[in-house]
């Protein structure tokens, strides 16, 4: 069975091939779907998000072994599913025409995220109180972090110094969340060690 610190090499790994491949795709090759470089690059910031947490647990994190492998197997396979069904979605939503069917269409990848965050939360629930805030701690830097950098972006968009299209500063926030999240781990569990 996987557990996190022996999955942690192995997704560092992972995330830096898939941003080497989003950053060949935007400089190599002409002829790819737009979506595709920009959907690798986010699919490989969440998984060194996850796998900076884990590298961020070390000696604080007292959870139970079948805490911890329940949360690796359910991140797993809810960012497999995750990157699966964006992948389905951005494909499908290139052919479907009615409004009702593309919202579901593209509303695809948010029951694999729902499931993340559920395991999140679960995991949280069931460690020590250390850890809990070594968590918590991280979780609000992380957001804090990201929601001044997306307000400042509004600003600067509502100036018209910069012109991000919304979609995409949307479809970033979580992703941004999670990565800063696991650099925030980092510091945080530095400090109780």
């Amino acid at each position: 069975m996987l557990t996190t610190s022996r999955l942690r090499r192995p997704l560092f790994g992972l995330s830096l091939a898939l941003m080497g491949a989003a950053v060949a795709i935007r400089l190599l090759l002409s002829g790819a779907p737009s979506w595709l470089a920009p959907l690798l690059f986010v699919i490989a910031t969440l998984i060194a998000g996850i796998a900076a947490s884990a590298a961020g647990a070390g000696d604080c994190s007292a959870a139970r072994p079948e805490v911890r492998r329940r949360y690796t197997r359910t991140l797993v396979v809810a960012m497999a599913a995750y990157a699966g069904l964006l992948i389905v979605s951005l494909l499908l939503l290139r052919q479907i025409e009615g409004a009702g069917l593309r919202a579901l269409v593209a509303l695809l990848p948010v029951p694999p995220i729902a499931f993340v965050l559920r395991a999140m939360v679960g995991y949280i629930r069931d460690i020590d109180e250390l850890q809990q805030r070594i968590e918590l701690e991280a979780i609000c830097i992380a957001a804090a972090g990201v929601s001044l950098a997306y307000m400042t972006g509004g600003f600067l968009q509502g100036a018209q110094v910069i012109d991000v299209p919304a979609s995409a500063a949307m479809l970033w926030v979580f992703p941004s969340i999670c990565g800063v999240y696991g650099l925030a781990k980092l510091v945080v569990a530095r400090r109780y060690r």
